[in-house]
């Protein structure tokens, strides 16, 4: 359908604009930068950027007094296959922009309920022309949708009381960062036999009831400019490759495993005999997961997490709470998270300090997916220190302060045309006197002994709910190992790793996530004094009613 509401409604605008008088209107914050670095997308974001930043108003009302773009360029190249067969294979691609446009001041503005932004749809082609009306189209629903925005602020300020006294939109320096654009490093073809090939390996063990492989390499190519003069653009490529399984117990229990590597750059990704390795270990686990005995007593004593499962405990534990976001109006805590009483309290054990580096590239010549120079709101990305000593020194902050925290600290992330929020980078966590993991099994092992346990657990990996899917008895009497099943911790949770962690070790794994934006935890094996296993609570799953179909052709 051909868009004549928003041509004619600009028109009037722009009109408007002509005949206003300068004198009501806020000026603009800053002249837009001319320098497009021979780039056609950004030639196109500047020359749209200066033409709303000097003709936009709608009658009396009042101008803009900050505008920015964001424009979006992905390339989605995904496939998955099942035992040796290709069930999807496709490539997704395409530019988005998000404008948004802020009418009033940086103390009390218009973004707000229906004046968060709007984006269009980009030409994929570098034709100037077809590029700058799309970004005219969205700034001028962002400018309408500010008008509303502002009309609907005001209303609910009325209903509410506001103890602190906090700027809507920090203030910030502007900043300049013309990265080059990223493109696919990979042979495609090569990797999607990659893909049936590690698919089919699934075939050794025809009792699974599912497994399949997958790969996402994707192309994130990012520009960014605003009123305030900054000017970015920066590129990335993400590459994902996994394989995972799903089966049943004799007693119905789902067991599911999954293994993967998320890498920035190509040739960090595995070579074929380690994914053949990986694969059939992961394979061969579920005939020991069927054999393995159930949970059935309560315990509740030492449990060591490998570095692993310790990355999986921060991320649902630690990273949601040491957000920035500020509460809703009316609203007077610190912060959404559950640390908003936190600041300047102990969040963790003392030994522990803990940095998000946005500018770190790799550790241990592995590359990190949190890098990036510039956040998604135009302001330079820093180096912060969240945790020192175990006690919570800053939050990790856009543009939105809270209470303290007036200035963004360059934290401000956005998934594709969503609106920007506090997210963490690269996540660091350290740990003065760490020993190496040997000595914290020891350390379990001599625990258990002195508490008169014939055992104690060891987590390899967990799942959903921080459930452990790979969790082990680690017996006092010679230190083997048995594998079990169905257990569940109870209470773990920020009091436990704020009380109950007695030691680290010296390793540090990381975990480089894709989603939901391209960022990495670091962090090293946790040895917890106390921690409580149960008995998973479980309704008896049904088994298969009749067998599945034979995985070779001389079966029948």
């Amino acid at each position: 359908m051909r868009r004549l509401i928003p041509a004619v409604l600009l028109l009037v605008v722009l009109s408007a604009a002509a005949l206003a008088d300068d004198s009501t209107a806020a000026a603009p914050a800053a002249s837009v930068s001319s320098n497009d670095h021979g780039d056609a997308v950004l030639k196109a974001m500047l020359a749209e950027l200066k033409r709303s930043q000097e003709k936009l108003q709608l009658g009396q009302l009042q101008r803009p007094y900050y505008i920015d773009y964001q424009v979006t360029e992905i390339q989605d190249n995904i496939a998955d296959a099942t035992l040796g067969a290709l069930r999807t294979n496709q490539i997704n691609s395409g530019r988005l922009v998000r404008v948004v446009v802020r009418i009033g001041d940086y103390k009390q503005d218009s973004y707000f309920g229906e004046g968060m932004g709007a984006a269009e749809v980009m030409p994929t082609d570098n034709d100037e022309l077809a590029m700058r009306r799309q970004l005219w189209l969205a700034t001028d629903k962002a400018y309408k949708s500010a008008l509303s925005g502002l009309t609907e602020k005001q209303a609910a300020l009325k209903n509410v009381e506001t103890e602190n006294d906090l700027a809507d939109f920090s203030e910030e320096k502007p900043a300049q960062s013309v990265r080059d654009l990223a493109r696919l490093d990979v042979d495609l073809d090569k990797w999607q036999q990659t893909l049936r090939t590690t698919s089919d390996l699934f075939r050794a063990d025809p009792s699974l009831e599912m497994s399949s492989a997958f790969l996402n390499f994707r192309v994130l190519n990012r520009y960014f400019v605003n009123t305030e003069g900054t000017v970015a653009r920066n590129g990335r490529t993400i590459y994902t490759f996994l394989f995972s399984g799903s089966d049943q117990a004799d007693d119905g229990m789902h067991l599911e495993r999954s293994h993967g590597w998320v890498v920035t750059k190509a040739d960090e990704l595995p070579k074929a005999d380690e994914i053949e390795k990986e694969a059939k270990q992961l394979i061969g686990s579920f005939k020991a997961l069927k054999k393995a005995p159930l949970v059935e007593d309560d315990y509740r004593g030492p449990v060591l997490f490998s570095a692993d499962a310790a990355t999986s405990l921060f991320e649902r534990l630690i990273v949601p709470n040491i957000l920035g976001v500020r509460p809703d109006l009316g609203n007077p805590a610190r912060t959404n998270g559950e640390f908003a009483s936190y600041y300047k309290s102990p969040v963790l054990p003392a030994a522990f300090t803990v940095v998000d580096d946005p500018k770190a590239k790799e550790t241990d010549h592995q590359t990190l997916a949190g890098t990036y120079d510039v956040d998604d709101e135009g302001v330079e990305a820093q180096k912060v220190t969240v945790i020192e000593k175990g006690v919570l020194t800053n939050y990790l902050l856009g543009r939105e302060p809270i209470r303290d925290f007036p200035h963004s600290n360059g934290h401000g992330r956005s998934a594709l045309v969503a609106a920007p929020r506090p997210q963490i980078s690269n996540l660091i966590f350290k740990a003065s006197n760490s020993v190496p993991v040997e000595e914290l099994k020891k350390k379990l092992i001599q625990m258990c002994k002195d508490q008169g346990r014939p055992y104690g657990y060891y987590v390899e990996t967990t799942g959903p709910q921080l459930s452990p899917r790979l969790l082990w008895r680690v017996y006092v009497s010679d230190g083997h190992m048995e594998l079990v099943r169905g257990a569940v911790f109870k209470q773990l949770d920020t009091r436990a790793l704020r009380n109950d962690i007695v030691a680290t070790g010296s390793d540090a794994y990381v975990y480089n996530r894709a989603e939901p934006l391209p960022s990495a935890i670091i962090a090293p094996s946790l040895l917890f004094g106390e921690l409580e296993i149960q008995r998973a609570n479980r309704t008896r799953e049904k088994l298969p009613q009749y067998p599945a179909p034979a995985l070779n052709t001389a079966a029948k």
